[in-house]
C-alpha cells in the first residue's frame, strides 16, 4: 500500500479500505504501507476512524529525511507562528503516537519493497519521495506529489512556498529529474492529486511537459 490517504470518507476521498474491500483485498494481509511524505492527506489513513491501525500487520515506511524533519521538536517551536504548518507538525505527533515501533524509516534510492525503488524528488516537503514499481520490462512511476497538476507540468516551476524557497537556494525543480525519467522510459506514471483518470505517460512539450491520459478501464 502507497499512502493510504484519509480515513474520513468525504465525497470520493478517504475511502481506501471501502475500496480495498470492494476489489477483495484484506487490508489485514497488507504487510507494507509506504508513504511518500509526512502531510496529513497521505499519512492519516494509516489509522481507521476508532483511531486504530487500518492495517494491523503491516510495517508503516518513511522517508528518513521527512521524519527527521517533522518529528523534532526544534522545527515544530519555529512553525508555530505559521497555522498550516503548526497543524502539519500537530498531526504527525499525532499520527504517529504510540506506533513508532512499527515505523521503519527507509532512504532514496533504495529498493524498500521487492520490485519497488525510492526516488530522490525533495520540494513539497524536505523529505519527498516518488517511486518507481518494476516488473519484467514495465515500469510504474508514482510520482506521488512532485507536482499536483496533469495538464502541463513544468520543467522549472515552483508549485508551494518549500518550492519556491528551493528556487531561491539555487536548487532545481525535482520534477525535471523525475519526469525526464518517465518520459525516456516511456513509464505509466500515476499522480495521486491528478484529475481522473490519473494516470498516463509524460510527453516533453518543448521546456514542459504534457500528461497523455491512457485509457480508462473499470476492470480490475
Amino acid at each position: 500500500m502507497v499512502s493510504p490517504s484519509w480515513s474520513r470518507p468525504k465525497g470520493a476521498i478517504g475511502r481506501t479500505l471501502q475500496n480495498l474491500a470492494a476489489a477483495g483485498v484484506d487490508a489485514g494481509k497488507i504487510d507494507v504501507v509506504l508513504l511518500s511524505h509526512l502531510h496529513p492527506d497521505h499519512t492519516n489513513g494509516i489509522r481507521a476512524l476508532d483511531g486504530s491501525l487500518a492495517f494491523p500487520n503491516a510495517e508503516i515506511m518513511v522517508p528518513s529525511v521527512d521524519w527527521a524533519f517533522w518529528t523534532s521538536d526544534e522545527n515544530a517551536a519555529k512553525a508555530q507562528s505559521n497555522e498550516m504548518m503548526k497543524n502539519y507538525f500537530a498531526n504527525v505527533k499525532k499520527t504517529f503516537a504510540g506506533i513508532e515501533s512499527k515505523v521503519t524509516q527507509y532512504d532514496w534510492d533504495k529498493e524498500v519493497a521487492p520490485g519497488i525503488t525510492s526516488i530522490k524528488a525533495p520540494g513539497h516537503t524536505p523529505g519527498h519521495t516518488a517511486f518507481a514499481i518494476a516488473s519484467g520490462n514495465s515500469k510504474i512511476l508514482i510520482q506521488s506529489d512532485v507536482t499536483q497538476y496533469s495538464r502541463i507540468l513544468p520543467a522549472q516551476s515552483g508549485l508551494a512556498c518549500c518550492l519556491r524557497r528551493r528556487r531561491r537556494s539555487g536548487a532545481g525543480h525535482p520534477s525535471q529529474n523525475v519526469y525526464d525519467m518517465a518520459a525516456a522510459e516511456k513509464a505509466t506514471v500515476v499522480g495521486f492529486h491528478f484529475t481522473f483518470p490519473s494516470i498516463g505517460h509524460v510527453e516533453k512539450d518543448g521546456a514542459k511537459y504534457r500528461l497523455v491520459p491512457i485509457a480508462w478501464n473499470p476492470v480490475i
